[in-house]
């Protein structure tokens, strides 16, 4: 496991003076948890985004915060919507012996060296991430999970086949391990499924068209009516 740290300076600055920080290239951030009061902090962008992008929200971070060390998780990024920059932080404090629950990625090796993949067929992932409970220093980054054994589309991989590293357990203690991580698919059958999908989502998507032509024309008629009543009552004034 990657040691990632970052040090950080106490934040003063609050409200509309925090986009000035931005500018400057600082990052606001908050850290919270145990039995201190929630500190304001800031950090060095292309650290903080460094650390962010590194440990995600499942590996620790060993924080430096005015001489003081904190060991603590990302809770919460915020990225800008449109630059895709790391807009503020928040860190939740832990200690060494606590149990924290995280999720952390699902990752597939072995593509391409499947009989599946060699005889021509599809491998689609459809769980990316699980939740899973350790010591700090337990948590993996990642846990990985081998392709390269299936072969037909009968063929599957299941929570059932992950491995954790020792010390790690699964979050749920009733984890149902008979949910689909990978599986092996027909280019054609595929390809009949995904044109299903669109087609049905045309579907829906004209039937909504038609009830908002329908309700128009029916407020329509109704304006109509109001109109004819109000100028009905004029006549009668």
């Amino acid at each position: 496991m990657h040691d990632f740290s970052l040090k950080l300076e106490a934040r003063t600055a609050s409200g509309k003076k925090v986009a000035a920080l931005r500018k400057e290239g600082t990052v606001p951030s908050v850290v919270y948890g145990g039995q201190d009061d929630p500190i304001s902090t800031q950090s060095e962008l292309v650290a903080t985004t460094k650390v962010v992008r590194g440990a995600g929200r499942h590996s620790p971070v060993k924080l430096t915060i005015g001489g003081k060390k904190k060991l603590a998780i990302i809770k919460d990024i915020d990225f800008d919507p449109v630059k895709q920059v790391v807009r503020h932080v928040a860190f939740h404090a832990i200690k060494e012996n606590e149990i924290i629950t995280t999720d952390v990625p699902i990752v597939l090796t072995g593509k391409g060296e499947s009989v599946a993949e060699k005889a021509g067929l599809i491998i689609l992932q459809a769980i990316e991430r699980v939740e899973i409970k350790a010591k700090p220093a337990d948590l993996p980054e990642s846990i990985e999970l081998s392709i390269a054994d299936l072969a037909t589309t009968e063929d599957r991989l299941t929570i059932a086949d992950l491995q954790l590293p020792s010390g790690v357990e699964f979050a749920d203690s009733e984890q149902h391990m008979d949910l689909v991580i990978a599986n092996v698919y027909e280019p054609a059958a595929l390809e009949a499924a995904n044109d299903a999908a669109a087609g049905s989502a045309e579907d829906e998507s004209e039937v909504e068209s038609e009830n908002g032509e329908a309700d128009s024309d029916t407020d329509s008629d109704d304006d109509s009516d109001t109109d004819e009543s109000s100028e009905s009552s004029d006549k009668k004034e």
